[in-house]
């Protein structure tokens, strides 16, 4: 145990001693907050102050597509009308898309008044967005006349037409009723699951690589002479873990200290509200010591087997592919957070830290199904670290050649 402590203990101090340390302490939040922040403000800009051209033979019809498109405040449309419209006036807005003067040109066909279609033509695809208003205001214009036609005034049309807006409410375990958080949920579980994901494959490999160079500078037969090959590797284990919990800890209370001032309360303002239980700041480190316990004892393995650090590269699938499932299964969770593949993810060793934390904040997550995901998250972390201890104890002494599948079942039976 002295020995395992005194790894431990080189290992943690000259990585908190190291500049990369500080960099990325200071670099990793400063560049998460820059990509949220530029991605709203990218999301608020785009699809906003385009210039359409609606063009039809129905002056009326026009009106109305243009009054529900100038409705819409947050786009900030400029809709220019030519109804009727002859050809020389469409060649002459064809032309204006291609100059790029309008955006685009909505002509609407009404020459059957029970089937009136349109086409939207531009430059390049309008947006999801831009595309689902332009598409709403027509309906909603064609319903408007075909209203008023029979009888019915505007301000009649627009009551009946009136939207009906739903509050979402979340029912918690205990009874209680809480209003719905909106996008903030979804928010919030992209960054807990950056902020779990970045220092997991970071330290991870980070450790793989020191293992490597150690290996190469053969400074490992000096330390073997008074410990262990177990004992080196549980060290490192606990050494880098502490590196990653200390980091975790600074990035809290720098978050805390941030949230307590007066610029926080003004950058902050707005429709997005992100609270944080206790549940998920307790499980937080939990999956984070986890996880990164699981994945380092992987790349500690495999990295005795590398003789460089270009062998250690095809192995990174490893890392990205639990990873990039956790991130595409997002989508299902926001759909249904309770859905079968959710509950998968949540179970799943290879998934489980990542994505339980991220799911935490979107909906309560049943108590039997934690306590499965960190049982089979313990007992895979203690299947992987005997593996990797075997592998490690025989590999990190192997030099000269790159170690192939059968030389790798070998070193497992001599260990």
């Amino acid at each position: 145990m002295r020995n395992i402590l005194l790894v431990a203990k080189r290992e943690y101090l000259e990585q908190i001693r190291g500049r990369a340390f500080r960099i990325s302490t200071i670099a990793m939040p400063l560049l998460i907050a820059a990509l949220l922040a530029f991605s709203n403000y990218m999301g608020r800009k785009a699809g906003v102050g385009r210039h359409i051209a609606i063009v039809t033979n129905d002056a009326a019809l026009a009106d109305q597509v243009r009054q529900q498109l100038l409705a819409d405040t947050w786009a900030h449309y400029t809709v220019d009308v030519t109804a009727p419209a002859n050809n020389e006036q469409r060649d002459e807005l064809q032309r204006e898309v291609r100059t790029k003067t309008i955006d685009a040109v909505l002509e609407i066909d009404t020459s059957n008044s029970q089937e009136v279609s349109a086409t939207l033509t531009s430059l390049s695809t309008v947006g999801v967005s831009a595309y689902g208003s332009l598409q709403s205001a027509l309906n909603r214009g064609v319903t408007n006349e075909r209203m008023i036609a029979r009888g019915i005034s505007p301000a009649e049309a627009d009551a009946i037409l009136g939207k009906v807006s739903i509050e979402a409410q979340q029912l918690d375990k205990e009874g209680r009723i809480a209003k719905s958080k909106g996008a903030a949920p979804v928010i919030k579980a992209l960054v807990m699951m950056i902020m779990l994901s970045l220092p997991i494959m970071l330290y991870g490999l980070d450790m793989a690589r020191a293992i490597i160079e150690e290996k190469t500078s053969r400074i490992f037969e000096v330390m073997l002479a008074v410990a262990k090959p177990s004992d080196l590797l549980a060290g490192k284990l606990l050494g880098v873990g502490g590196v990653g919990i200390t980091q975790i800890g600074i990035w809290v209370a720098g978050a805390a200290l941030f949230m307590s001032t007066a610029l926080a309360a003004q950058l902050l303002t707005g429709n997005i509200d992100l609270h944080f239980s206790w549940a998920e700041g307790i499980f937080f480190p939990i999956y984070f010591v986890l996880g990164f316990a699981l994945f380092s004892a992987i790349f500690s393995g495999l990295a005795a087997t590398c003789e460089t650090a270009q062998d250690l590269q095809k192995f990174m699938w490893v890392a990205i592919v639990p990873l990039y499932t956790s991130m595409g299964l997002i989508p299902v969770m926001i759909k249904d957070p309770n859905s079968t593949w959710a509950v998968a993810a949540t179970l799943c060793p290879l998934t489980s830290p990542y994505f339980v934390i991220s799911r935490m904040g979107m909906a309560v997550i049943p108590s039997w199904q934690i306590a499965i995901s960190v049982l089979l998250l313990v007992l895979t972390i203690w299947g992987v670290l005997w593996l990797s201890a075997r592998l490690y104890r025989v590999g990190i002494l192997m030099y000269g050649k790159r170690a192939t599948l059968p030389e790798i079942f070998r070193w497992l039976r001599y260990s």
